[in-house]
């Protein structure tokens, strides 16, 4: 009798946890995944870097085309580092997007000495 009480409680519980609809307008969605796709992202990445990003901007309020014009001036190093970030704000504690920023000091031999 318990397990039963269980199963239908776990039943209910994970019946209920897509039920939750988002919906954002297709021009909204279609810039944000062609942003990507004009900078080289493979088309599943494009759309999943998209819709984390169109998530951000409801949760921040701010339009996703005035978002995307913020990351319109930056390379793509930049791009991988601003990415990186907003999936990693996005993503479950235990599981994290890595990077490498590697160190920019400069080596007495590296310089050109002119004399």
């Amino acid at each position: 009798m318990a397990n039963q009480a269980t199963s239908d409680i776990s039943q209910k519980f994970f019946n209920g946890q897509n039920n939750n609809q988002i919906a954002y307008r297709a021009e909204d969605v279609d810039t944000a995944i062609g942003f990507f796709l004009k900078r080289g992202f493979d088309k599943v990445a494009a759309t999943n870097t998209a819709l984390v990003l169109l998530q951000q901007a409801s949760v921040d309020k701010v339009p996703i085309f005035k978002l995307l014009d913020t990351l319109t001036g930056v390379n793509d190093v930049q791009l991988s580092y601003v990415v990186a970030q907003v999936l990693n704000l996005n993503r479950a504690k235990c599981s994290v997007v890595g990077y490498r920023i590697s160190p920019q000091t400069n080596r007495f031999d590296q310089r050109n000495i002119i004399i």
